[in-house]
């Protein structure tokens, strides 16, 4: 089945996570996809830093794990090229907790006779979303040297390209 629009998923839904990995028969939602997002820390954690840098979310949404993997190998790339992987340290702050369901809709010739409408609309999981319950909750972290703040900034920036909500970049020193 083929990937939906990002729009469909957007708002902000009542969240549906019961997954256990220790004790799978206490998992309510079952058939969970991993995450395409398996990195949250990159660069050196031991970076002599004096700036920070935050990606702050400005309305509430929900942001697919896939926007987010794209965001992090755009930021992290662009990060690497400009400033080398020594001089930074990213780290995404949340975790994409919530299961997206799609219903699969039967289509062509003759698909109205054995589809079933809206009756047994629940869906099926089909991905996984972080949530932004709160505004102004931080996305992304940036420790850098002050004198690359704008190419931090610049990277903030694209990673602000890829995900569906507004966000805004607060820099702490």
């Amino acid at each position: 089945m083929a990937l939906r629009p990002g729009r469909t998923v957007r708002r902000l839904e009542r969240p549906y996570t019961r997954v256990s990995q220790k004790n799978p028969r206490k998992s309510y939602v079952v058939g969970v996809p991993t995450p395409k997002i398996h990195q949250f820390r990159m660069g050196n954690p031991n970076v002599d830093a004096n700036v920070t840098l935050y990606l702050v979310a400005k309305e509430l949404g929900q942001i697919r794990h896939n926007a987010l993997e794209s965001a992090r190998i755009v930021t992290h790339q662009f990060l690497e090229k400009k400033i080398g992987s020594q001089n930074y340290y990213m780290v995404i702050l949340k975790y994409p907790h919530h299961v997206i369901r799609e219903k699969p809709i039967a289509t062509g010739a003759g698909a109205d006779r054995y589809s079933q409408g809206m009756r047994l609309a629940f869906g099926r999981p089909a991905g996984v979303a972080l949530q932004i319950r709160k505004e102004g909750s931080p996305i992304v972290m940036i420790k850098t040297k002050k004198e690359y703040l704008d190419v931090a900034k610049q990277a903030l920036k694209k990673f602000r390209y890829k995900l569906p909500l507004k966000c805004s970049i607060e820099v702490a020193e």
